[in-house]
């Protein structure tokens, strides 16, 4: 069995901008350096063996400010990274949220679906239970990967988690989310 605690990036100049950055490599906002700090303090009491973000810089600077400082194993990994738009990348967030529904199989214009989208998680997630079998690790990724982790380590069908309204809010109120994998 793994635990793995999962965390939004923190903000990013694109969240304060409301744009939907999917593979553009955009910074931390200031705020998001303040609450990447924020988050380490959460994580200060849990006995952590690692951290897995993704490869874009907002979740890979969340990490590093979060938890560099502990010294644990701190892994970059493309698979957990936000959605891949195409053409609506940096698009409004108010666009993206009503075409997600309709992205579940078909893609993004030259990008990914949600489908897509799980089965790259799932390749991640037979690695890291297999890596990291009885261990607690945190990852940081995006909506994306808060998707495909709902996906494989719970009963929920794809189409409902999909549907459900995605919650944009600052963090680190109510960020942290336990999701215990067999």
């Amino acid at each position: 069995m793994l635990t793995l605690f999962y965390s939004p990036h923190a903000t990013s100049v694109d969240n304060e901008a409301r744009r939907a950055s999917g593979y553009v490599d955009v910074p931390l906002s200031e705020a998001g350096l303040q609450q990447a700090r924020l988050r380490g303090e959460q994580y200060a009491q849990e006995a952590l063996d690692a951290v897995y973000s993704s490869d874009l810089q907002r979740a890979w600077r969340t990490s590093e400010i979060a938890f560099g400082e502990r010294g644990l194993p701190l892994y970059r990994d493309a698979r957990l990274r936000e959605f891949d738009y195409g053409d609506m990348t940096q698009h409004p967030i108010e666009q993206i949220d009503e075409e997600i529904p309709r992205r579940i199989v078909e893609p993004f214009p030259n990008g990914e679906s949600a489908v897509m989208v799980v089965q790259r998680m799932g390749t991640f997630l037979r690695d890291v239970l297999r890596d990291h079998d009885g261990k607690i690790i945190v990852v940081i990724g995006h909506r994306a990967t808060r998707y495909g982790l709902l996906y494989w380590c719970g009963n929920t069908p794809l189409a409902e988690i999909v549907h459900a309204p995605w919650e944009w809010r600052d963090i680190p109120s109510g960020a942290t989310n336990s999701i215990p994998t067999t």
